[in-house]
């Protein structure tokens, strides 16, 4: 596949992000941390190799970003930091950034405009919901399932999770309190516009729970976004919640027998942070790294391997057809209008004010 190397030349992003560390050299390896699986895959298709090609830096890949903000805060603590690019999503950006553990970005001056010259911060918008966070992509966790194992009634509802009359089998949920609570109390009958006041009541997490409890011995608890494309791939479970670019994976690319539900799809912001604390020439090197892979071009790549709407409003129009099946993929974002009508959009500051304290009580009750 050819890339358009020619929005952002290597001059260019050399020169503009070595402004902000003026005379330092750039390092000539970097280890860039994500989520692994077909959305490692779209970066290194659309980022990681026509930036290596262009530069010569070589790319070491990691794929943590699931516990991105554990290991940030434990390298911080010994002093070293391993990390020079860290894929996140927008409420664990939000987190780094109040603890001083990412570094701060100047949008205008760190990344690139758009190619008729609109600045970053414009062409980002309300995207840009940190100082820290550079935004990559919009996505949602939602639920795929297999077709030959649900019988004659197809689910169109995330609720069908509950189901287990109608649906009887395992489920796949992540293990963690993110989505699961906003999920149990919608299909316990809170109203969208509700379900963030709700949840900061010790009664609206009591009821989040006794919802979860109904199918706790039913779920397959997973960690990483490619366990329940997995599963569903094995006729593990009969459903399971992933992100939507993972589920497009296995519908299209591996032809399995899995369909996606996108009521109730939680939408989300995923991007990069610089980890706070890298040396000159490191921090050089990733803040070039992080002008070329966000560029308008860049992140209408991605698209043409992932079905993750870009983050900048330039991009939107330059999203096309996949790389090798050649489909549409306008019609397979989270962002298209027909999937978007019954969208959950999450509220990232209640994630960053409470993950720790909602962490802990969700590993509470998974242990009970």
């Amino acid at each position: 596949m050819k890339f358009n190397l020619t929005v952002v030349t290597a001059a260019s992003v050399s020169l503009l992000a070595g402004a902000a560390l003026a005379g330092s050299h750039m390092a000539s390896e970097m280890t860039i941390v994500s989520w692994g699986g077909a959305y490692s895959k779209s970066q290194l298709k659309a980022y990681h190799e026509p930036y290596s090609e262009m530069t010569g830096v070589t790319i070491l890949n990691d794929d943590s970003s699931s516990t991105a903000v554990a290991k940030l805060r434990a390298m911080s603590e010994a002093g070293n930091i391993t990390w020079d690019v860290v894929d996140v999503e927008a409420a664990p950006a939000m987190q780094l950034c109040d603890e001083g553990l990412a570094m701060e970005i100047d949008p205008d001056t760190m990344l690139a405009a758009a190619p008729d010259g609109t600045p970053a911060a414009e062409d980002f918008g309300d995207m840009l919901v940190s100082s820290c966070f550079i935004p990559q992509i919009v996505y949602s966790t939602t639920f795929g399932y297999r077709t030959d194992l649900v019988g004659d009634k197809a689910p169109d509802s995330v609720c069908a999770v509950f189901d287990t009359a109608t649906y009887p089998g395992k489920r796949s949920l992540f293990g963690v309190p993110i989505n699961n609570m906003e999920w149990a109390l919608l299909c316990d009958g809170v109203e969208k516009a509700d379900i963030y006041d709700v949840l900061e009541t010790e009664e609206g997490q009591a009821q989040a729970f006794a919802k979860l409890d109904t199918i706790k011995d039913d779920v397959i608890w997973v960690s990483a976004g490619a366990d329940t494309p997995q599963l569903l791939a094995d006729g593990e479970v009969v459903m399971g919640a992933t992100y939507n670019g993972r589920l497009f994976s296995v519908i299209e690319e591996q032809k399995q027998p899995v369909a996606m539900i996108w009521d109730g799809q939680v939408m989300d912001l995923d991007g990069w942070i610089i980890p706070a604390g890298l040396s000159p020439e490191r921090q050089a090197r990733a803040l070039d790294y992080i002008m070329f892979a966000t560029d308008t071009q860049r992140l209408a790549d991605q698209a043409k391997w992932i079905s993750y709407g870009p983050a900048r409003k330039s991009s939107a129009p330059l999203v096309g057809k996949h790389a090798e099946l050649g489909i549409e993929m306008g019609p397979h974002m989270p962002t298209a209008p027909q999937n978007l009508s019954r969208a959950f959009l999450m509220n990232y500051d209640f994630w960053a004010d409470y993950r720790d304290d909602f962490d802990a009580k969700f590993q509470a009750w998974l242990a009970k």
